[in-house]
């Protein structure tokens, strides 16, 4: 039993990590000043693009981990809510 108390608590602890990296969007917004801020080599244009398109595809990957993170979360809460109320329907059979 605490062996998955601490599975749950790993996965909530898992899901804040990936909500802060998901809210430090800055490093997109600074990306995107730079590349629309000021005039731009084609060379310095193309590395800002890359970027860009790599902190969008790390921010992309984040969201998919989280939402399965949540589903796992929701499934392990789903099973420890069924187990709650077969070991009470359990001691309520016994105390009759």
């Amino acid at each position: 039993k605490k062996k998955k108390k601490l599975e749950n608590l790993g996965i909530a602890l898992e899901i804040d990590g990936l909500e802060k990296k998901l809210s430090r969007r800055r490093d997109l917004e600074a990306v995107n000043s730079r590349l629309y801020g000021a005039e731009l080599g084609s060379e310095a244009r193309r590395s800002l693009e890359k970027e860009k398109s790599s902190l969008m595809n790390k921010a992309s990957d984040y969201e998919k981990e989280l939402q399965l993170l949540r589903q796992e979360n929701r499934k392990n809460m789903l099973l420890s809510v069924a187990i709650f109320l077969l070991r009470t329907l359990i001691d309520g059979y016994w105390t009759l």
